[in-house]
This record gives structure tokens, C-alpha cells and sequence, in this order.
């Protein structure tokens, strides 16, 4: 069965705090259990993003008033600052997360933000949408041999080239996320069908989608078309003040999408038909079987007009007739009732049809 690597990206939903990282951690290592019982795995992984400020933007950037809805700080450097972990809480928060099962995926913004790997090894590193032509970055992020993720929410094909190219220098097997940087994305800017494009593009490589759309449809769509990888935004409440949590999933919206990826796991099966087992109840009370037309007496040659097909499914199909037509009753056989092999002789008196 297919397994989809699942992260619930933090991001700065933790709004400058630890404990509500913590919180939303708790979410993302949560049970996933149906209406039947049963469990089912929780999400693998969650995902924070360092920054370094002093390479993130230009200095009238920093300067620039943000009197935003969602802004914590006058400035839109003073925003960022606020919402920026330092080095030691990101530590705090990847071994609170490891204690729950749950892997880290790190996003790195800037060069300099490779200084937390003085403090531990995340399981993975993400480049943002927004760093993927950033190749410097690319390369320093690659050259550490931490698995990569490479994000194309605002990128073309020629883009991504670029940066495979880079990162192939350093990893042989790398995940690409089709993503859409819109927040929230609109349903009709989505394209699922370039998860498609990029399976076939890039077999060698795995294949996922970062979603910043409202609801649970579009990352379980997105694992139907194939994609091994999903993340999510994760809020403990998307009315809370913060430019994403809008478009994240609250603590319930997180159960119903897990338990609906894992459902698709299971659903999604192999590329064959068969008869599966499971329908076997089903075939025998409901499927046709061979009955007789009219009351069939001893000695009488079964002809196709004697035949008809009736509930149960448990005798012989229309395809098995011939294995009765032209043979004598052995026994009674009553009027709308199947007829059996053991009803029948076993010579043939008239040509069986075909």
C-alpha cells in the first residue's frame, strides 16, 4: 500500500511563539482513528522555517511601514523580527516534535540561516517557492547531503531545471512540490495536473504538492493523481491573527484530511480488476442464477426455453447453461427455482448450446 509522507508546515503560525508551536505540534502528532476503530497513521512530519534577517531584504524594505491586519510589528522588519524563532527554540521544538514520532523538515532562507545546523540535523530541508532561483542558497542547502525539498509555488519549468541541475550535483533522489504561492490559492489556479507533468517529467525523482488552498479536497485530490508528498499549513485557529492561517487546517480540519489520505491509501489499490473477496456476500445474494421457467418433471429434456435467471448467485451463470441444456431432470426442479448440476444427467441428449 502506498504511503504518503504527510508534513504540517508551522510555519509562522506559531506567531513568535514557542508554547503555540508546541500546541500545534501536538495536532500534527494526533491519532487518526474512523468511525470503524480503526488507526491509522498520524502526520510524518512537521516543518518550521529559519530565517537571517541581516540577508533577508533590503534595508528600505525593513523600513517600510506594515500596518497590515496581521502585522506584529510598525515596520515590516519589525514584523519579521517578531516572528522569528532563535537557533535555540528551533532546537527546543525539534526534539519536542522527535519525542511525538514526528520528523523535521526546516525550510532555510538565507545562508547564514545554516547556522542552526550547529544545533541538530533536521530529516529534511525545504527551499521555499521564493528561493528556488536563489541559486546560492540552493547549492549550500544541497551541499549538507540533508535530503532536499524543492518548492515551485512561484516558478516555471526552466526554474526548476536550474536548480535540479544544482542539487543533482550533491543528491540523486529529490522532492519536488507543485505549490501555488497564492494565499489563499484559488481552486482554478491550481493545476493538480502538474503533479502529472512532473511524475512523468522527473520519474527519479518524488513527487508531492504544497497546498495553500481552504479545506481538505485538494491535498486528498492531489494523492490520487500520485503525489508521495503533502503539506499543509496547521492553525490552532484560522481566525487567529497571521497572514496563513486562513488557508491552514484547525485541529479538525487536520483529523478529516489525514483520515481521508489514509482511506485513499487503501482505496487506491492496484491497476488490475477482479472479483475481490470482499464481494462475495454480495455476489451470492444478489448475482443472477440459472432457474427454471416452469416446472421441470423427471425424465424432461432441459431446453433454453425451460431457463431464466433469478436471485440467488450462488448456481450457474448464463455462460455455465450449456452445462444443463439438453440434459434429462433427474429430480423435480419446482418453478422458479435454481437448477443445479446434481438436478441433471450427465449424459447429453440434444446438442448443449455454446
Amino acid at each position: 500500500m502506498t504511503h504518503t509522507y504527510v508534513i504540517g508546515e508551522i510555519g509562522q503560525n506559531h506567531n513568535g511563539s514557542v508554547g503555540l508551536a508546541k500546541r500545534i505540534i501536538d495536532i500534527a502528532s494526533m491519532p487518526v482513528i474512523d468511525n470503524n476503530g480503526r488507526e491509522y497513521k498520524a502526520m510524518d512530519a512537521i516543518k518550521l522555517q529559519k530565517r537571517d534577517l541581516r540577508e533577508e531584504m533590503t534595508a528600505s524594505e525593513r523600513l517600510k511601514a506594515y500596518d497590515s491586519t496581521n502585522s506584529f510589528g510598525r515596520t515590516y522588519g519589525e514584523h519579521r523580527a517578531y516572528l522569528e524563532l532563535s537557533n535555540e527554540q528551533h532546537a527546543e521544538l525539534y526534539y519536542y516534535a522527535k519525542n511525538r514520532g514526528l520528523e523535521v523538515v526546516e525550510t532555510i532562507c538565507s545562508v547564514g540561516a545554516l547556522e542552526l545546523l550547529d544545533f541538530f540535523k533536521p530529516d529534511k530541508l525545504k527551499v521555499a517557492s521564493r528561493d528556488l532561483t536563489n541559486l546560492p542558497l540552493v547549492e549550500a542547502m544541497a551541499r549538507t547531503k540533508i535530503p532536499l525539498i524543492l518548492s515551485t509555488g512561484m516558478s516555471g519549468i526552466e526554474d526548476l531545471a536550474e536548480a535540479l541541475k544544482i542539487v543533482s550535483a550533491y543528491q540523486s533522489r529529490i522532492t519536488i512540490l507543485h505549490c501555488l504561492s497564492q494565499y489563499p490559492a484559488d481552486y482554478k489556479n491550481i493545476n493538480l495536473h502538474t503533479i502529472t507533468y512532473l511524475r512523468r517529467e522527473y520519474p527519479q525523482h518524488i513527487i508531492g504538492y504544497s497546498d495553500h488552498s481552504e479545506g481538505i479536497m485538494i491535498p486528498v485530490a492531489a494523492v490520487s493523481l500520485g503525489a508521495q508528498v503533502i503539506e499543509k499549513h496547521l492553525t490552532l485557529n484560522r481566525a487567529m491573527k497571521g497572514s496563513d492561517h486562513r488557508g491552514a487546517l484547525a485541529p479538525d480540519g487536520v483529523f478529516r484530511m489525514m483520515r481521508d489520505i489514509r482511506h485513499l491509501e487503501l482505496a487506491l489499490g492496484e491497476p488490475i480488476m477482479e472479483a475481490h473477496p470482499a464481494t462475495t456476500i454480495a455476489r451470492d445474494k444478489l448475482e443472477r442464477s440459472v432457474a427454471a421457467r416452469r416446472d421441470l418433471m423427471i425424465g424432461e429434456i432441459i431446453t433454453e426455453e425451460d431457463i431464466h435467471l433469478l436471485s440467488p448467485g450462488m448456481g450457474l451463470k448464463w455462460r455455465d447453461r450449456g452445462k444443463i441444456l439438453g440434459r434429462k431432470v433427474k429430480q423435480v426442479v419446482k418453478k422458479d427455482e435454481l437448477i443445479l448440476l446434481e438436478d441433471c444427467t450427465q449424459e447429453t441428449v440434444l446438442q448443449k448450446v455454446a
